[in-house]
Formats: structure tokens, C-alpha cells, sequence
């Protein structure tokens, strides 16, 4: 073989080489991003409520969600945070214009409760206990958290919360909640069983 045959045989060789080498380097680069392990699930999350009743952490607006065998449709949704917590706040509506809150947090189970409006009470949050309709209600947590809100809510897109929320024994909440600079709304709560609240998500972008 001769002078140049041979130095081209040989820069083949060290090209395919080279080649031989890139390919290697990024299969195991792929190999590494795909066997990146998926963030931890909760073992105790009810998935097979979830498959059956829809799962109302994914609600948002234009779905219908029945409580109770009456039938709201989210008119709008508020997502809350506050340090390393979040929950949401949801709008719901009657064909009859009944109109009613639904919060959906995890602390850590999942906890739906069913708020309905008290614009009559003039009462004000801040103190350790509050009477309120007959019942005394002990104050469970208060503190201010971001927003943003989607939907029909008459809310601005974004803000912020101010809140305190009172527990009386049997689980009855109260709830104040001031949105911006605007004064203080009141809701007395009622928590919910899972198997009170199916979810028929609708159609739309954001579907599942």
C-alpha cells in the first residue's frame, strides 16, 4: 500500500472512530434524561375516586361539577399561594343563579369544602373566638397569600389575599377573606365527603 492510500485508509479509520465515540456519548445522554426518576406520588391519593368522580384539583371554568346531586358550573377559579402552599377557590353557579364557592386543598388529603355567602354579617375577623348564627367559631389560621383568577370572578387577573379562617366543633367553618383594598367578604363552610362531588370536566384547551 502505498504513501497516500495508506494516510487516507488511516484518517477513515480515526473519522469513524470519532464518530463511533459522538454516538456513544449521546446515547448515554439519552439514556441518563430517560431514566430521570418521576417526581414521588402520594401512596394514599384515591386514584379510583379520582378515575370515577373526576378529580376536582383540575376543575376550572366551563366544567360542571354536581354537589349533591345539584349541578353547578364553574363560572370562574381563583388559585391561591402563599409560601410553599397553594389551593384554589372555585365559582360555581345554578341554572337558577344559586351561587356558591368550592375550595379544593391539599394539607395533605384532599379537602373540599362548600362555602356560601353571609353579606348580611357584620361581624369582623381578628379575635381568638367569634359567635356567629348560634355557634362559636375558634380561629384556625389567618395570613395573606397571592392570586391569580380566571374565569368569570370579578376579581382582578392577579392580587393579593388577606384571610382568616375560624373552625366550630362539628367541623362548620367561617371564613373572612379580603381581596386587594377591599373590605372584608364572610362565607360560612361546609366540608365535604369525596363522594359528594363528581366532576365532568368539559371540553376545551385545558381538558384532560
Amino acid at each position: 500500500m502505498n504513501g497516500p492510500v495508506a494516510y487516507l485508509v488511516t484518517t477513515l479509520g480515526c473519522l469513524i472512530g470519532v464518530a463511533g465515540v459522538v454516538v456513544a456519548v449521546v446515547a448515554v445522554r439519552k439514556g441518563r434524561k430517560a431514566a430521570r426518576p418521576a417526581a414521588p406520588a402520594d401512596p394514599f391519593r384515591d386514584t379510583d375516586s379520582d378515575a370515577l368522580r373526576g378529580d376536582p384539583r383540575r376543575l376550572k371554568p366551563g366544567d360542571i361539577v354536581e354537589i349533591r346531586r345539584v349541578s353547578y358550573a364553574v363560572r370562574g377559579s381563583v388559585h391561591l399561594f402563599e409560601g410553599g402552599w397553594s389551593w384554589a377557590e372555585h365559582l360555581l353557579d345554578t341554572v337558577e343563579g344559586d351561587k356558591r364557592w368550592l375550595s379544593v386543598e391539599e394539607d395533605p388529603d384532599l379537602e373540599l369544602v362548600l362555602w356560601t355567602a353571609e353579606p348580611a354579617a357584620t361581624i369582623t375577623p381578628g379575635a381568638s373566638t367569634l359567635d356567629f348564627a348560634g355557634r362559636r367559631y375558634a380561629l384556625e389560621e389567618s395570613g395573606q397569600a397571592r392570586f391569580t383568577a380566571t374565569g368569570s370572578t370579578g376579581l382582578d387577573p392577579s392580587g393579593t389575599l388577606r384571610y382568616h379562617d375560624y373552625r366550630a366543633q362539628g367541623g362548620e367553618r367561617l371564613s373572612f377573606e379580603a381581596y386587594g383594598q377591599a373590605g372584608w367578604e364572610v362565607a360560612r363552610g361546609e366540608q365535604l365527603h369525596r363522594a359528594d362531588v363528581m366532576v365532568y370536566p368539559q371540553a376545551g384547551p385545558e381538558a384532560s
